[in-house]
């Protein structure tokens, strides 16, 4: 019924359980003594006594009660915030940390949606199984047992018949737990894949429109949907059906309770007030029981989910590294005879030697030869088969994710900026960095113009920054990777889908920073990477050629032949503007 190491994980929280337990009996007490004071009122009433003395005890006794039930009610809910507050905090904590130790590379185990999934509805089970099932659950231990003690010193056999039919609820509730189990675990998987096609295909909405393949997909999701509803159906059927067993078990002892307080009353086992007593308090003997089996679906589910979390928390990560300060940025990029398959048998890079010293260095060739997964590699995000990667000098395995980072920008075609202001955006590249500094990385990306006559650095962006134009992002991005000043940069595709104005002003800023910097460029259009003192030629995941421009367009190989095309390409394309 409990995930042992949930308990472990949140010790802490055990006095806000214990908070809400404690308040729990409390209210229970009050009610027993209401109810007493009734019993003795309507015993004096059949007497024939005066009633006025017990009506005024009666009122006076309601009244406190109401008081103490109200003040504890309110604790209670202020426990149970807390608790839940505190599980909340410190998986989301848990998640987030482990999610940037591991980088990407969770995605070898987990889903992107799987894991926005149990960060946010599976917290969300947690929140109430510890709010709600864990608290609920030592109070129906609890209760009966009091009660047990307060109608075993007035009849010791109804008690006895009372406490003997509480744990037929537990019983049934274990009877159906196999089953629910395995139902559950159904149900999580078949709403994660649920949460893959839809994440599918939001994201890729455009293209599907392009395709006129968005009603096919559609109908998939319908589909799944209704494989979703299905399991949904068979679950709540579940509960509802442990629910009407646990009602017959609870309210049948409550009936035998009360059947054997009469017999009782009228063999003069019990007075009046006493047998009116155990009537009305029979069923508080099941309701907590009957409570806690209407939580079982959310322990169920609590457990569920937190298999998943800590699944995702025990994945293996490489030992943590001693910071490492000798990094040369003179050194720059060394790859050594680097091999790599994302597939076995599937080689994309073989025998790659490449080096990027201080100054532009470039890399080329056509869609598919390897150029971004070089940056991947070098950027740790995949690890190399063969041969070995060094960073400003030292072994790239010896250097941490976070260091790496530090040292290494990259700036890709698609790099994102987050809904909110420019100002926002830009401390991420330099979280302390002043108005001063901010406007002048945007002035040397030519952008500061605009955000000036645009409010600002208050400027609003909205998500995914699409109130700006295609260059004006890159250009924003461009900037935010200035304020980083790392040792290394590596411009992924960086002028790709920009305007040609947008993609001067990107390489102007390449230019100036290869005179400090060590920069990688990788560029789909060589006209880019003539200015380059080293450029390597890649074709089928090897390096065929490498050297300068004017060097390797005299050799008359594959470089040259890509350049031709392309000169070719964009001399027609201009004769056919001005013809237009």
């Amino acid at each position: 019924m409990f995930h042992k190491r949930l308990l472990q994980e949140f010790r802490d929280n055990n006095k806000y359980v214990v908070g809400m337990v404690i308040t729990q009996w409390v209210m229970l007490l009050a009610n027993v003594c209401l109810m007493f004071e009734t019993a003795k009122f309507v015993s004096a009433m059949v007497g024939g006594e005066p009633l006025q003395n017990h009506g005024i005890t009666l009122l006076a006794v309601l009244g406190v009660v109401v008081l103490i039930r109200g003040g504890m009610s309110y604790l209670n809910s202020r426990y149970s915030f807390q608790a839940s507050k505190v599980v909340k905090e410190r998986l989301r904590t848990l998640v987030y940390e482990k999610l940037m130790r591991l980088g990407s590379s969770y995605r070898k185990e987990f889903q992107t949606s799987e894991v926005v999934q149990i960060s946010t509805e599976g917290v969300e089970q947690l929140e109430i199984y510890f709010g709600k099932y864990v608290p609920q659950f030592f109070y129906s231990m609890l209760a009966p047992i009091t009660l047990f003690v307060i109608v075993g010193t007035m009849n010791l056999k109804v008690a006895v018949v009372l406490l003997v039919c509480v744990p037929l609820i537990p019983v049934s509730i274990v009877a159906v737990q196999k089953f629910a189990k395995k139902m559950l675990a159904k149900y999580w998987g078949t709403y994660t894949e649920l949460g893959d096609s839809f994440l599918e295909c939001l994201q890729g909405l455009t293209t599907l429109k392009i395709y006129q393949a968005d009603e096919r997909y559609a109908q998939k999701m319908d589909e799944e949907s209704e494989k979703f509803r299905k399991v949904t159906m068979r679950v709540l059927i579940m509960q509802l059906n442990s629910i009407s067993i646990m009602d017959l078990v609870a309210y049948g002892g409550a009936a035998a309770g009360i059947i054997l307080s009469i017999l009782e009353y009228k063999s003069h086992g019990i007075d009046l007030a006493q047998c009116f007593f155990i009537i009305m308090i029979s069923a508080e003997f099941f309701l907590p029981l009957r409570l806690l089996g209407s939580f079982f679906h959310i322990a169920m589910n609590g457990n569920a989910a937190a298999d998943k979390i800590f699944r995702l928390i025990d994945l293996e990560e490489e030992p943590v590294k001693e910071a490492v300060n000798d990094i040369s940025v003179e050194k720059g990029i060394f790859l050594e005879k680097v091999g790599f398959a994302y597939e076995p048998g599937e080689t994309i890079l073989q025998d790659i030697t490449i080096e990027a010293k201080q100054g532009l260095t470039a890399l080329v060739g056509e869609s598919g030869c390897g150029k971004s997964t070089i940056t991947a590699l070098i950027m740790g995000e995949q690890k190399p088969q063969q041969g070995r990667i060094q960073i400003g000098g030292v072994e790239q395995s010896q250097i941490s994710s976070e260091n790496l980072r530090k040292r290494i920008t990259r700036i890709r075609h698609d790099s994102y900026l987050f809904a909110g202001t420019i100002r926002e955006n830009l401390k991420m590249g330099k979280e302390n960095a002043t108005e001063e500094e901010m406007c002048a990385a945007l002035k040397q990306v030519n952008l500061l113009e605009f955000v000036t006559e645009n409010g600002g650095l208050d400027y609003v962006l909205l998500e995914k920054a699409s109130n700006l134009s295609g260059g004006q992002k890159q250009r924003l991005a461009l900037a935010r990777a200035l304020l980083h000043n790392s040792d290394i940069y590596i411009f992924d595709e960086a002028t790709s889908n920009v305007d040609v104005e947008s993609e001067n002003d990107i390489m102007e800023v390449v230019k100036e920073l290869a005179k400090t910097k060590t920069v990688l460029l990788i560029s789909h259009r060589l006209a880019n990477v003539v200015a380059a003192e080293r450029i390597y030629v890649l074709k089928e995941g090897k390096v065929i050629e490498q050297g300068q421009h004017e060097e390797l367009y005299r050799q008359q190989g594959y470089y040259q032949k890509l350049f031709q095309q392309q000169s070719d390409l964009e001399q027609f394309g201009k004769e056919e503007a001005v013809r237009g």
